[in-house]
């Protein structure tokens, strides 16, 4: 049993975080339909790497659903919407502000064509505020909420991370928001308004972040590696953990862009490690060096400590060196690249990347599902073509009968108008 059987979705979300939202759902076991517009979400053709078929930026984010394409700018195709508003259960989008209020079709309106629907909203900065009309963007979003500043070394310039924190993670936080007001409609039989900014979701996973920008009004930072005292913004800090114990990347050999190990010297796992690794750099008594015998000597000394594990690691590669220490119980874990985890035993086994067939693109593969349900294992399916269930939907689903459907398909609601003669 689908654990959202039975839910149904307007999905008029297009590009990245809204199609992350709903293809979870979908996931789930809600029945997604695809809103779009004649000629498709954009991204169907943006970065297309293989001719005449949607991107894989398209069939990665849109998987399990179906499509159904709507001319709104003729009468009969907001007909169509405004069907599908009373069949559906939430309705999704990330337009710009005012896009659908200019089509007619305000929050107000849509919860009086259907009281009980619930509306998700994904904007850059929110429908108030002074960054309200803003345009946002994933690099945007990750600026403004606060990740690029804490992220890159101490002297160089900010980065981005390459996880999509800003559009996927925004995603993620409307799934919650999402899900508890389709709950308390079941019990009060009235849907609301879902907002998720992607500035405030961005804000929301740099906790810790903020969480020792409180700290540094009354100490420093010791954890960290690089000075923090009479710092009033947590620094850029490299690879360190950011935590309470002591963590960074060692670089193993054959010393390639990807042989690191990132490694956390617990407080409880420094004896065993240094016990290891001392004899091989002619330090035998290194768990009792007056520089590291603390916690509070080590992370003053840290980077002294980090050259030591990084002499000891230049000798193995990065698996070897998970092999020494996992026994010692030392939380570690090797870099991997997209090529490692594609590769993967361990991602193969859990289902996180997963071999999909196409009739357009053929063999391809998607990131899986997540989050793992015992009763109710995803099943990961393609995504549709553009349009591919319109007549599907207007039929099962709003019971439009096929001359219903020949005359709206006449009168222009599922197309583009045809082009003027020059």
């Amino acid at each position: 049993m689908e654990a959202l059987k039975g839910i149904r979705i307007l999905d008029m979300s297009h590009v990245q975080a809204g199609p992350t939202c709903s293809q979870l759902l979908a996931w789930l076991g809600a029945d997604v339909i695809k809103f779009e517009p004649p000629q498709g979400d954009a991204t169907r053709g943006q970065l297309r790497d293989v001719p005449n078929a949607d991107s894989l930026y398209f069939t990665m984010l849109n998987c399990n659903k179906r499509s159904i394409t709507v001319n709104m700018k003729t009468a009969e195709g907001k007909t169509v919407f405004v069907d599908l508003l009373k069949k559906c259960d939430i309705i999704m989008e990330n337009f710009g502000p005012g896009v659908l209020d200019r089509f007619g079709f305000t929050w107000e309106k849509i919860h009086e064509i259907n009281p009980r629907i619930v509306m998700g909203s994904i904007k850059g900065f929110g429908s108030n505020g002074p960054y309200s009309d803003f345009k946002a963007y994933e690099n945007v979003a990750q600026a403004m909420g606060g990740a690029m500043s804490t992220t890159g070394v101490p002297d160089g310039p900010p980065f981005v991370t390459g996880a999509q924190i800003g559009d996927s993670g925004t995603g993620l936080h409307l799934a919650v928001g999402l899900l508890a007001a389709l709950h308390q409609a079941s019990r009060t039989g009235k849907g609301q308004y879902v907002e998720v900014a992607m500035m405030d979701g961005v804000m929301n996973l740099c906790r810790v972040k903020w969480r020792d920008h409180q700290r540094l009004t009354r100490q420093t930072l010791s954890e960290y590696s690089v000075p923090t005292e009479g710092l009033k913004a947590v620094p850029r800090a490299g690879n360190d953990s950011g935590g309470g114990q002591l963590g960074n990347a060692i670089k193993c050999k054959p010393g390639g862009p990807n042989d690191y190990l990132y490694v956390v010297v617990q407080e409880a796992v420094w004896e065993a490690l240094a016990n290891r690794i001392g004899p091989d750099l002619g330090m035998p008594g290194l768990a009792t060096d007056p520089r590291f015998a603390k916690i509070s000597d080590r992370r003053k000394n840290q980077n002294d400590m980090w050259a030591l594990i990084t002499k000891f690691a230049s000798n193995h590669t990065k698996r070897e060196f998970m092999a020494i220490l996992n026994p010692l119980d030392v939380p570690c874990g090797p870099i991997m690249s997209t090529e490692d985890l594609a590769n993967d035993e361990h991602v193969r086994g859990r289902d996180m990347y997963v071999e999909l067939d196409h009739p357009q693109r053929g063999k391809w593969y998607n990131v899986g599902m997540p989050i793992k349900l015992s009763d109710s294992p995803a099943v990961i399916k393609r995504s549709p073509l553009l349009g591919e269930h319109t007549d599907e939907v207007l039929n099962d689903v709003l019971g439009y009968d096929g001359e219903r459907i020949a005359k709206l398909k006449s009168a222009g609601a599922f197309s583009l108008p045809p082009k003027k003669a020059a």
